[in-house]
């Protein structure tokens, strides 16, 4: 479920606080993120990592370009190249949202991160993706102005850099603190933030996808030191496990979805998250 939903419009941390709500019982009250010093919070993170070593392994070359740019521009102080400006533009656009995680992560955690609240922003995410397609409708966008099947290579790092100014970047990335709630999805929020400030859905998909790998990435490593602590105590086999299946199943989607946004809008996204929210919020009312 991580390694689909992280990519896929949809939010993976609101799937893992409503999932275990629906089901009930020990799962209600042992998958809880808002449990002080929460194994299952440290289960996550484990997840998110492997999510995170997933979409490196898929942009490898593209990864491999943008750091090479983002160190021969340090080193000879320049900013030519359409690889050493889509290095700064992704550090700039992930300073708003590492920011925001460092002094509101606990909080949106602990005050939002309950299943009536999750299942409303979860709904709000499937309003905001229907809503910015129907806007690029009345705008004249065109949902395919090019066929890329990987969405990727140097060509369109160069098609980014180009598009994207450094205040556009730093909107998109800034969107992402929306996802900081429970039920607002990462990919998607950004998503719509670079298709409003003009980008193709399929260059604005992978933008995404490049930007969340740091972000999740920092954001594991900085609690990742929870599993070799008590946190950790008895479920290190199913940190390993669940990791594994959350890799396979974010290189899966992220191989598909980039694919799937060259052609198809985030409409059917929209329309899932309204459905399982209003579908939670009734469960939760007649349980």
């Amino acid at each position: 479920m991580q390694g689909v939903a992280e990519l896929f419009p949809v939010s993976s941390l609101g799937h893992s606080v409503l999932l275990p709500a629906v089901v009930g019982g020990s799962w209600a009250r042992d998958l809880n993120v808002r449990t002080p010093e929460s194994p299952y919070l440290a289960f996550i993170v484990g997840l998110h990592v492997a999510t995170a070593i997933a979409l490196i392994v898929y942009f490898w070359r593209d990864w491999l370009r943008i750091v090479r740019g983002l160190v021969t521009s340090i080193g000879r102080r320049e900013v030519r190249t359409s690889d050493q400006r889509l290095a700064w533009l992704l550090v700039l656009a992930t300073i708003p949202v590492g920011l925001a995680g460092l002094l509101l992560e606990h909080w949106f955690r602990t005050t939002l991160s309950r299943p009536v609240p999750t299942a409303i922003f979860l709904a709000c995410n499937g309003l905001v993706l229907i809503a910015a397609e129907n806007l690029r409708r009345r705008e004249g966008g065109v949902d395919t102005e090019y066929v890329d099947e990987r969405v990727s290579g140097p060509e369109s790092d160069a098609r980014l850099a180009k598009q994207l100014s450094t205040g556009r970047a730093v909107f998109v990335g800034s969107a992402q603190i929306l996802a900081l709630a429970p039920g607002i999805s990462r990919s998607g929020i950004t998503m719509v933030g670079g298709m409003l400030r003009g980008l193709s859905r399929e260059d604005a998909a992978r933008f995404s996808f490049l930007l969340a790998t740091p972000v999740i990435l920092a954001a594991g490593a900085l609690k990742l030191g929870d599993l070799t602590g008590p946190l950790g105590d008895g479920i290190r086999g199913q940190v390993l496990l669940g990791s594994l299946l959350s890799g396979v199943g974010a290189y899966l989607s992220v191989r598909f979805l980039t694919r799937y946004f060259a052609h198809r809008s985030l409409r059917p996204f929209g329309g899932y998250c309204l459905v399982a929210a209003a579908g939670c919020l009734v469960w939760f009312a007649i349980r």
